[in-house]
């Protein structure tokens, strides 16, 4: 049935867009917009319906004595299995502290380095725009504690670590020789990253007269 391998076909892209939006948590939908990551999810859905295709060329039933179930086994099989050969290792050689993987899962991690290389530089044009857009009235001095704890106050499951982590950079970025808009943008950034675009516009327009920058005294 032609429906089976579509099927497998999506278990195969699932499983390489979770991979993408493990990657990329402060907008994965943007993410899995951009033409590298949709490469690395047909590359996985292409890997799902070749097992499924050696799988039906040997006729391996998987133990199912019934004929009409035996299809979707077969399909289960051939998308999760894929992911498990794809992933695995042969063995492992060390050289020196490194430990190098040899086998598919060795290809794979290349793949998905240059796919984040890829997906990381078509967003970072994106990124400059929006955060220079969102930061654009914002003082430094003013946001710096106000916002990060607003947009942390909003979120209901950033981990500790993520927190804390954040404010180590926080603290070197306050006390850095930065111009105040460097400051501000990075601070922005950071934020965003944690946060996500959405997140943080919505936070510095709820702040807007907390955190907004004064206006420049008039000329003349």
């Amino acid at each position: 049935m032609w429906l089976e391998w579509v099927v497998a076909g999506l278990f195969g892209a699932l499983i390489g867009a979770g991979e993408i939006v493990s990657q990329f948590r402060d907008e994965p939908d943007d993410a899995l917009r951009t033409f590298p990551a949709l490469g690395y999810m047909l590359f996985n859905a292409l890997a799902s319906l070749f097992a499924l295709a050696i799988i039906r060329i040997f006729g391996w039933t998987m133990g199912v004595q019934d004929p009409a179930m035996t299809g979707w086994a077969q399909v289960v099989v051939a998308g999760f299995g894929a992911m498990a050969l794809l992933r695995a290792s042969i063995f492992n050689v060390r050289d020196g502290d490194n430990v190098i993987t040899i086998g598919p899962s060795r290809f794979l991690e290349i793949v998905l380095a240059s796919v984040k290389d890829a997906v990381d530089r078509k967003r970072a044009e994106q990124r400059g725009v929006a955060v220079s857009e969102i930061m654009k009235n914002v003082d430094f001095e003013k946001a710096w504690m106000a916002l990060p704890a607003y947009c942390f106050g909003l979120l209901q499951n950033l981990p500790q670590e993520e927190q804390d982590k954040f404010g180590k950079k926080l603290a070197l970025l306050a006390n850095s020789p930065m111009s105040a808009r460097v400051k501000t943008l990075l601070l922005g950034l950071t934020l965003m990253n944690l946060v996500g675009e959405k997140v943080l516009a919505t936070a510095v327009k709820n702040l807007d007269d907390e955190i907004r920058a004064s206006s420049p005294p008039p000329i003349g």
